[in-house]
């Protein structure tokens, strides 16, 4: 490389570098006018997630983006990056308080990561939260007395036969909600124990979601839902989404979206492992895709083997879906070893078919995705 080049390419760069420096500045800017907009919304009760806004806003600067011979999609993933900063950031400005009249909240299982959560988000709406772990039982009926909600967030193995042994004082006009991954059972134990409202949630998440803008908490109503109504509004105030459901309609689902899945990706792991697969190397030859791939059954394992055992083992049937996947999985590998390709393309083009259009629409969805992965990898 030439002197010249050299000394172009230096003044280019110093030019990018003081552009650079502009978007700071800028967006800089931008999230303090968000934080603005947080304070106005929370001031007012408003949800901090608005879809139709946001849906608006980003349709607005991808035309203008195109006009001025921008991708489109470029400002998009520029926007969505910042939103989601945003939404981080809007917690520490607080929450509408919806029921001032409450009284305590008692987390039982509030030391454990998604009682903390929950408790988080209940503190910076104002409610008074008390956590009770495994230690303080001996102080339960001072800390149940005057509660106005009892929230119950531990192991599935051991949560109906807590709530039947332990739940069964609290006072009459408390409520009593769950958040367990299944429903069926601990509403069942909670309608036993206790003669006031009674409500299912399961928050579609993990606890290390930084906020809880566009996450789903599917709820499952037991009794009285006049008078937990206030709790589904304060969780759509935090950003979430309510999806109402009977609770074997969930469990059922949760067979597939959870127990399913999860099995599938342990048998996965636990394959790489025995087959003593060189990660490293493997992750050399790894397309985008793949990685992503891999990420996601090295995320189960980094995290608590019994929480997997408990949602793999907390529903016996299960087991039935598992099966019949693993009986799936067998014809598939009868198809293999037969070298019957015409079967194996007449298969594809049937589950293709079944997809029909959410296959091309979770492509798109991916392609983002696997663009984000792509941009995270080092060499």
């Amino acid at each position: 490389m030439t002197e010249k080049t050299t000394e172009e390419l230096e003044q280019l760069r110093d030019l990018i570098d003081g552009v650079d420096q502009q978007l700071l500045h800028l967006l800089r800017k931008r999230l303090d006018l968000v934080a603005q907009v947080g304070a106005v919304k929370h001031g007012a009760g408003l949800p901090i997630y608005a879809p139709e806004r946001e849906a608006a806003m980003l349709a607005k600067r991808r035309e203008e983006a195109e006009a001025i011979g921008i991708q489109p999609q470029l400002i998009e993933d520029v926007l969505r990056r910042l939103m989601r900063e945003s939404y981080l950031n809007e917690k520490d400005v607080g929450f509408k308080q919806v029921r001032e009249d409450l009284g305590k909240v008692v987390i039982v299982g509030g030391d454990g990561q998604l009682g903390r959560l929950f408790g988080q988000m209940l503190a910076l709406s104002g409610y008074q939260v008390v956590s009770l772990d495994k230690d303080d039982w001996q102080q339960a009926d001072a800390m149940f007395d005057g509660a106005g909600l009892v929230l119950v967030t531990v192991p599935i193995g051991i949560t109906c036969e807590l709530i039947r042994e332990k739940l069964s004082n609290l006072p009459n006009d408390c409520i009593l909600a769950d958040l367990t991954s299944i429903k069926s059972a601990p509403i069942e134990a909670m309608m036993e124990v206790h003669s006031g409202p009674v409500v299912g949630l399961h928050p579609m998440f993990g606890p290390d979601v930084g906020s809880f803008a566009k996450q789903v908490v599917v709820v499952c109503h037991g009794r009285d839902s006049d008078q937990y109504q206030w709790l589904l509004e304060q969780i759509k105030i935090w950003g979430a989404r309510i999806v109402e459901a009977e609770a074997e309609r969930h469990d059922k689902a949760m067979q597939l979206v959870q127990a399913m899945r999860h099995f599938c990706t342990f048998v996965y792991g636990l394959n790489l492992c025995r087959e003593g697969v060189d990660m490293e190397n493997l992750l050399q030859f790894s397309s985008p895709i793949y990685r992503l791939e891999l990420a996601m059954v090295g995320r189960l394992f980094a995290q608590n083997p019994e929480l997997y055992a408990d949602i793999i083992f907390s529903q016996r049937e299960s087991f039935n879906v598992i099966s019949n996947y693993l009986g799936n999985f067998a014809d598939a590998l009868k198809v293999i070893e037969a070298e019957d390709r015409d079967t194996f393309i007449k298969q594809f083009n049937e589950v293709s078919q079944w997809f029909g259009e959410l296959a091309p629409q979770f492509r798109n969805e991916s392609r983002a995705m696997l663009q984000s992965v792509n941009d995270l990898k080092s060499h």
